[in-house]
């Protein structure tokens, strides 16, 4: 079980003041997430305009792992990021400084193109599964094994009924014969529930202003690192085991 840092993703300027936008901020935050008990970083690099960006990867990588010196580090391939499949792959292929893994998104149409560019070039690979829909196609691809992880991203903001999704993700990669490590994270009002089903479950979990900036009291945490700090702790307080939980 690790907590990531996901520490800006695709959020506007104005979503908090500590927002990181250039790849020496993101480096700067992406080290106080460490020191803050994070294992891992999930980050979307921009351009100079503050725009996400496929290009900008090389030279973000060089500015945090020069800061985070062996830790690892994910960025996103969503389709959003180039607004078109061909050159989201030419910007895949064209990486010299590569990331260590990519988050892809199974609702997206070219993702298993983007899976097999990524397999190639060897970047590992987290397969971000928001629907059974997503889970049903992601164990329909040759290989999915050989992926990192499996994300299961919830952005429904009613709790039961993302609990629901949950379950019904799990459910479809327990009959595939799934055993990869998944990650469980929610947005905005789920990001805590989730953060603690995470827990309940023995899964790993992220946290950082990509997916939302309250702490779980409600107040708006002043940085990246205050939230993973939050987290951390939270996982480390004895839970009590759920009965019935589905692991994959």
């Amino acid at each position: 079980m690790i907590v990531q840092a996901c520490l800006n993703g695709a959020r506007p300027a104005d979503f908090h003041p500590d927002l990181p936008l250039t790849a020496a901020a993101m480096a700067r935050q992406g080290a106080a997430c460490i020191a803050a008990g994070a294992a891992e970083l999930h980050i979307h690099p921009r351009n100079a305009d503050g725009s996400e960006s496929l290009e900008a990867v090389d030279e973000t990588m060089l500015f945090v792992r020069q800061a985070c010196p062996g830790i690892p580090v994910g960025v996103s391939t969503g389709e959003w990021i180039e607004g078109d499949a061909p050159r989201t792959l030419r910007r895949i292929e064209a990486w010299r400084d590569l990331p260590d893994y990519a988050s892809v998104n199974l609702s997206e149409q070219g993702a298993a193109d983007v899976m097999a560019a990524l397999h190639r070039i060897g970047v590992g690979i987290e397969a971000g599964l928001s629907s059974t829909d997503d889970a049903e196609r992601f164990v329909a691809v040759p290989g999915f094994s050989q992926c990192l992880r499996v994300l299961i991203e919830v952005e429904e903001q009613e709790m039961e009924r993302a609990r629901h999704i949950v379950d019904d993700v799990a459910s479809v990669l327990v009959r595939a014969g799934c055993s990869l490590p998944i990650l469980l994270h929610g947005f905005d009002a789920t990001v805590w529930p989730l953060i603690d089903l995470a827990d309940q479950r023995g899964w790993s979990t992220r946290v950082g202003f990509e997916d939302g900036k309250l702490l779980p009291d409600g107040k708006v945490a002043t940085s990246n690192a205050m939230l993973v700090g939050e987290a951390v702790r939270n996982m480390r307080q004895p839970k009590i085991a759920m009965a019935g939980a589905i692991t994959c």
